[in-house]
């Protein structure tokens, strides 16, 4: 199975998500002139990292968002992976990733699991608990977001249920770049997966990102990686690799959880 998939790697109006989302319409409309199978954008591209104003600027229920991915998944009759938007519900405000197929109905919903720390997420942000298992077009994949790709075992965890991808939306600062590489690199390798990786690029008051988002075969090998600047990246999954590579090298098989915990 051959898929396209497209990266938007944009810069984000700090705590606009109205200029964001005309921004995404935009660049999702110029994305599509090359007809992908699937459209993925970055981590919090409707707020970026203005989590002080969450009160004020986070979407109820994710309704606004949630209504706008929907409708471009379907005007444009192209699965969506729609990063991750800040998202207030009763118990609190979730970073949370919703993914649409073409006919606009709602595959997936993850909320990121760990809080990074050094951008002060766990004081405003509450963590979800649930994995990110979901279906594109009859295929098992698996959602994380940003710093839940440094825990292993979380990943792992949603890539024994089958999943066969891993897509990952972050905002993921510069100084940090080589970590952001090795790390997909890695879970590639362990999971035998294609990681499929959309960060954003430009600055926020606080930080300077990194851009370079990637995709990276199940071999370990990076099939397509962007710059720092905004950029939509292509690339094409050749889907039954996950397989071969899993058979020849039978890592799932040969586990032995037994000695793990």
């Amino acid at each position: 199975m051959q898929k396209t998939v497209a990266l938007i790697q944009m810069d984000i109006a700090y705590g606009q998500p109205e200029a964001n989302r005309k921004k995404v319409e935009e660049k999702i409309a110029q994305a599509m002139e090359q007809q992908p199978d699937l459209i993925m954008l970055p981590e919090l591209w409707d707020t970026g990292y203005d989590l002080t104003r969450l009160d004020e600027i986070a979407d109820d229920h994710g309704q606004t968002n949630k209504s706008f991915l929907q409708g471009l998944a379907r005007k444009h009759q192209v699965s969506v992976i729609g990063g991750s938007v800040s998202n207030r519900e009763e118990t609190g405000t979730y970073n949370t990733l919703y993914a649409f197929d073409p006919s606009g109905k709602q595959t997936a919903e993850y909320k990121k699991v760990h809080l990074f720390r050094l951008m002060e997420e766990e004081k405003y942000l509450k963590a979800g608990n649930q994995e990110g298992v979901f279906q594109w077009d009859g295929l098992l994949c698996a959602a994380a977001i940003c710093y839940d790709i440094r825990f292993p075992e979380w990943i792992r965890k949603m890539m024994l249920r089958g999943a066969h991808v891993l897509f990952v939306p972050a905002e993921w600062p510069e100084p940090r770049l080589s970590h952001w590489r090795h790390l997909l690199i890695s879970r590639a390798v362990e999971n035998q997966c294609y990681v499929v990786a959309c960060n954003r690029a430009g600055k926020d008051p606080k930080n300077t990102f990194a851009g370079h988002s990637m995709v990276v075969d199940p071999w370990g090998e990076v099939i397509a990686e962007a710059g720092e600047d905004e950029e939509i990246l292509f690339a094409d999954l050749d889907l039954s690799l996950v397989q071969k590579v899993r058979s020849t090298i039978p890592v799932f098989t040969d586990r032995r959880p037994e000695l793990y915990e």
